[in-house]
């Protein structure tokens, strides 16, 4: 494949979706080619049945590449789902020398230290991202690279899965015969692909509300501060319409596109919709009050659990208020009147996330539309990616060709050397498990 391509295959609850991208001369996205298919054996983000997953993915896949008219080799796939959780922690280390600087070996072995944390059984720790760091007692440090001390000490966001669940993905992206080439987590790439830097300084929550799952990802001053999976999507929303009408799934879904709306007061009484009964019943009439009032329970019920993880990173305290208010984005945002509920509710300032911060202009509409969302983002981080490995081969060429050279030269300063994300490492050993259990 191309170097400057990549593949973002978003394996969600409703639909699969595979997006190829390149980037342009202006440093811009392009979309070659999209597939989507109906996500068939996932279960709330969770693989529940690898086979079918398999052909969903197959048929993503093939969508994608005829459109774009290419084969496909690498993709970068997205992780979510009700096993991930997260939690705060601080740690610390005694450098031997406070005479030296403290450099990048220093802050690995504070991460590494972090590692060692004891998990429940099957769980392992996805994510370590450090949040602000504390040389021996002064505080507020962001980046401590260069400084000198003798105790680093940093508070940490640790992400926390199930390590099977995350291997079961793999496994269905190798079987489907693809080269598993990053691994992410979903709310992440959605970040990536929707919010815009000063939204990340100025402090924001995405919610990127999904068919199975509801993810939240919090920034303030750049960082990433709190993560969550709230393990309720569109798909119960479906559900309840589908009890509530007595009506078919199909059908809950189509009147819940159409017809729904999160606030029940803008719908007039008399306003009724017509579906056809199942093999010569009657039809049912169904009021778009009535339907609203069972939409806006539920998501009333998701929006709260939302604000209850933003009040859990502390929203309230004056130090971390989130200036730049909410984001919403995924399928589920596209409901009628949300921004509206979810302003009422919580009292922040809302609007949609599309995926066009990083897109070309003459993207289709479709594409940035924010069921798109997360694809999109992983498009992005698979090109990051890219770049990564191309910097880090250039670096590797010029040094050979350095130490060929025997002249003795002046000694050059070290290259930065860019330190490898903990996800980068978890994709290697998802490959090497893969690899071995055959």
């Amino acid at each position: 494949m191309e170097h400057n391509l990549a593949v973002g295959l978003d394996i969600g609850t409703t639909k699969i979706v595979a997006m190829i991208g390149r980037k342009n001369e202006y440093g811009k996205v392009e979309i070659l080619g999209i597939g989507k298919s109906k996500s068939l054996g996932v279960h709330r983000g969770v693989v529940n049945n690898i086979t079918q997953t398999i052909q969903s993915i197959q048929q993503a896949i093939q969508e994608a590449e005829i459109a774009a008219e290419m084969k496909i080799q690498d993709v970068t796939v997205g992780i979510a789902g009700q096993h991930i959780r997260s939690l705060q922690h601080s740690d610390y280390i005694t450098r031997s020398n406070s005479d030296t600087v403290i450099d990048d070996d220093d802050i690995d072995r504070l991460i590494n230290q972090v590692h060692k944390l004891v998990m429940l059984p099957g769980e392992e720790i996805i994510h370590v991202l450090p949040q602000e760091y504390k040389i021996d007692g002064q505080a507020e440090i962001t980046e401590p690279i260069g400084m000198y001390g003798g105790r680093l000490e940093a508070n940490f966001h640790v992400v926390v899965g199930q390590v099977s669940s995350i291997r079961n993905i793999g496994r269905c992206v190798q079987s489907a015969g693809l080269n598993l080439e990053g691994i992410t987590l979903e709310p992440l790439a959605s970040a990536n692909a929707v919010l815009s830097q000063e939204e990340k300084e100025a402090g924001v929550a995405l919610i990127d509300i999904g068919g199975g799952t509801t993810d939240l990802a919090i920034f303030r001053d750049g960082i990433i501060r709190h993560t969550a999976v709230i393990p309720f999507g569109g798909n119960v929303i479906t559900e309840d319409i589908k009890e509530g009408c007595s009506i078919i799934e199909k059908q809950a879904e189509l009147l819940k596109i159409k017809f729904g709306s999160a606030w029940p007061g803008e719908n007039k009484d008399n306003e009724i919709v017509s579906i056809p009964g199942l093999r010569g019943r009657e039809p049912k009439e169904i009021t778009l009050k009535n339907l609203s009032k069972i939409i806006h329970a539920r998501v009333v019920e998701i929006v709260e659990q939302v604000y209850v993880e933003i009040k859990n990173y502390g929203h309230e305290e004056q130090k971390k208020k989130l200036i730049a208010g909410i984001v919403l984005t995924g399928g589920g945002s596209q409901l009628k009147h949300l921004k509206q509920l979810v302003e009422y509710i919580t009292g922040m300032d809302t609007r949609i996330g599309y995926p066009n911060e990083h897109l070309a202009g003459d993207s289709d509409d479709d594409i940035t539309s924010p069921l798109f969302a997360t694809a999109v983002g992983l498009v992005l981080d698979g090109l990051k990616r890219q770049e990564r490995k191309k910097t880090e081969q250039q670096q590797d060429v010029e040094d050979l060709l350095e130490s060929d050279t025997s002249v003795e030269e002046e000694p050059k300063e070290a290259p930065i050397k860019e330190r490898r994300s903990f996800l980068d490492k978890l994709t290697e050993r998802v490959k090497d498990f893969l690899d071995n259990a055959e």
